[in-house]
């Protein structure tokens, strides 16, 4: 009695390397967002002569980021869930990258402030949780 062929037992799917370039390309963005997170203090004298803001207007700069980090927060999951990690991610990234141009623009504390907002509730789905 001839036992026949032999059944194959099922492969896994091959994961080439665009697992790891995902991986890697985020690493990247959430590494480069620490660091431009703290770009702003090391810059902060040279930005106070060229913009003219004073230490008060500096507090409310600061501020404005950690309102809108906090107030991302409270909604970032809820969106990111709703369009998908792809898509939410991509528009995340897409309007940090504006926000961060926007400060080249700004020539008052005001409009560095608004800018330093945006960035704050756009970065907030871009980086894990704390």
């Amino acid at each position: 009695m001839s036992a026949g062929p032999a059944l194959a037992a099922p492969t896994a799917p091959r994961v080439g390397r665009y697992r790891w370039r995902v991986c890697a390309m985020l690493l990247f963005a959430t590494t480069i967002n620490y660091v431009d997170r703290q770009v702003l203090g090391v810059l902060a004298p040279f930005l106070q002569q060229d913009i003219g803001w004073n230490e008060i207007e500096y507090g409310y700069i600061v501020t404005s980021f950690q309102a809108a980090y906090a107030i991302g927060l409270l909604c970032a999951g809820a969106i990111i869930d709703r369009l998908g990690t792809r898509i939410g991610y991509a528009i995340a990234i897409g309007v940090w990258s504006l926000a961060a141009m926007a400060h080249s623009l700004a020539g008052t504390a005001v409009g560095f402030a608004a800018a330093r907002f945006a960035l704050g509730w756009a970065r907030r789905a871009t980086s894990p949780p704390r």
